[in-house]
């Protein structure tokens, strides 16, 4: 993703399609019974015909499109991968209560420098409890996998010793933009966020710049080392507090922009004493034959849900 380069990019596709597990006959029963609840819960979202006419929330040439066809379109496009979501986090959680599995928050913080450091763009579209709720299951998920692998300090140390830049990190933005054709465009979208416009809905509504407009302008972490972006953003951003919002500034391919500043992680050097753990943790990984999702434990906690097998 080229922020303020190229604008017709989509934003990266999750990965690759997740293992489900097999469900034994008897769930079937059980299926029926969350499927007659999350039907209950739509039908309590959705008027009843009876008592009243469908709710218009949009329309297209005269034609509406109702509440219930809206309802309908938002469980089937993202109700699963929801819902998904939701299970796994519980999932992990429990496996955490059996394993007697810890995750402190100095070491999801340790972990989201450490991200933001390679990847910032991973956590684009997530606020930021999100991003640490799906940290805090990723350590569990990657503790209970290593709990019996045993990695020694001493090629812990080496690790360390060989990639001590890897700890070395530069202080991170988590940035919103806006992006507009003309510089009047982007004063007059500032003033609007003077006068207490939200800067997402103008992000979604205005910013050229349509893989982060759809997630309200959204592009993640960046620092002095991201390539992705424009030089002009990530000045913008380091000179920007955070929760403010930037004046508008020039960029490369003659467009202009706005540049918020959601959250910043000031960088920091890391001990091998700090960073221990987390190497033994990387290393032990490395060792696995296989790589292992949540649902691999959904049969161990009996994790039923609404779509089944």
């Amino acid at each position: 993703m080229n922020y303020g380069r190229n604008r017709n990019n989509s934003a990266p596709n999750p990965p690759g399609q997740k293992r489900r597990l097999k469900t034994k006959p008897l769930l079937v029963l059980i299926g029926i019974l969350l499927a007659g609840n999350l039907l209950w819960f739509i039908a309590f979202l959705i008027p009843n015909k009876s008592e009243q006419p469908p709710e218009e929330v949009a329309s297209v040439a005269g034609e509406p499109i109702t509440r219930q066809e809206w309802m309908t379109a938002m469980e089937k496009e993202v109700g699963r991968e929801v819902l998904l979501e939701l299970v796994n986090e519980k999932v992990m959680e429990t496996a955490a209560e059996k394993y007697g599995i810890k995750v402190t928050d100095e070491e999801i913080e340790l972990e989201l420098s450490l991200i933001t450091s390679v990847d910032g763009r991973f956590h684009s579209g997530l606020d930021v409890e999100q991003t640490r709720q799906k940290i805090r299951s990723t350590l569990i998920l990657e503790k209970v996998l290593t709990n019996d692998v045993v990695i020694s300090d001493e090629s812990a140390k080496k690790f360390y010793e060989e990639n001590e830049q890897l700890y070395n990190i530069l202080t991170a933005y988590r940035t919103s933009i806006i992006i507009v054709p003309t510089k009047k465009e982007a004063e007059q979208a500032l003033d609007e966020l003077s006068k207490g416009s939200n800067f997402d809905a103008l992000a979604k509504e205005r910013s050229v710049d349509l893989s982060s407009a759809n997630l309200g302008g959204d592009i993640g972490y960046i620092n002095a080392t991201t390539e992705t972006v424009d030089p002009a953003i990530y000045k913008a951003a380091e000179g920007t507090k955070e929760g403010k919002v930037s004046k508008v500034i020039s960029l490369e391919d003659g467009t202009y922009a706005i540049v918020r500043v959601n959250e910043v992680i000031e960088g920091q050097s890391f001990s091998f004493k700090d960073v221990k753990e987390h190497i033994k943790r990387e290393l032990a990984l490395e060792q696995l034959s296989q790589s292992v999702n949540p649902e691999a434990f959904w049969k161990e906690f009996d994790a039923k849900w609404f779509y089944g097998k």
